[in-house]
């Protein structure tokens, strides 16, 4: 009796969450529902003013090795799709002040800024994680995990995004 209640106990519980994590997931499909964002100075950011551009947004943390590894790779491939169209947005729900130190100590020039929610109750449970959006502002492409941004495959299959 007790493994079968155990059973149902687990099973009920994997079940929640494979839910509630799909549940999250669909809430960043669109650029309007990544919301409670603000610049390094603290003020409101809606992503929806960014419609008609095609924008990377990119969770990360100052924590995280794979995210600040594979930030010069982001850098010069922001540098080659700026004729392209886009927008690279590095989001982090960390301190406001740790997001400033390191913005200053790295000298990158992203536009970086703060989620007042955690990225898990947005449904991102690995980082970094890069949503890539259209210029109708619908997710295009979905990337977890560190990559060569700056790659021509990457480059090429940034170009083509519609």
């Amino acid at each position: 009796m007790k493994k079968i209640v155990f059973v149902f106990v687990l099973t009920l519980f994997l079940g929640c969450k494979e839910f509630s994590k799909n549940k999250a997931q669909k809430k960043i499909e669109t650029l309007e529902s990544i919301s409670n964002l603000v610049n390094l100075k603290g003020e409101p950011v809606n992503l929806a003013s960014f419609k008609g551009k095609k924008v990377l947004v990119n969770f990360w943390a100052t924590w995280c090795a794979p995210c600040t590894k594979e930030m010069p790779d982001l850098l010069k491939a922001q540098d080659i799709l700026k004729k392209n169209n886009y927008v690279f947005l590095l989001i982090s729900d960390e301190s406001q002040e740790k997001i400033v130190e390191f913005k200053n100590e790295m000298k990158y020039g992203f536009t970086f800024l703060k989620s007042t929610k955690t990225t898990s109750s947005l449904g991102i449970y690995a980082l970094p994680t890069t949503f890539i959006y259209n210029e109708k502002g619908v997710k295009a492409e979905e990337i977890i995990g560190a990559v060569i941004w700056n790659s021509k495959e990457m480059i090429d299959k940034l170009k083509n995004i519609k």
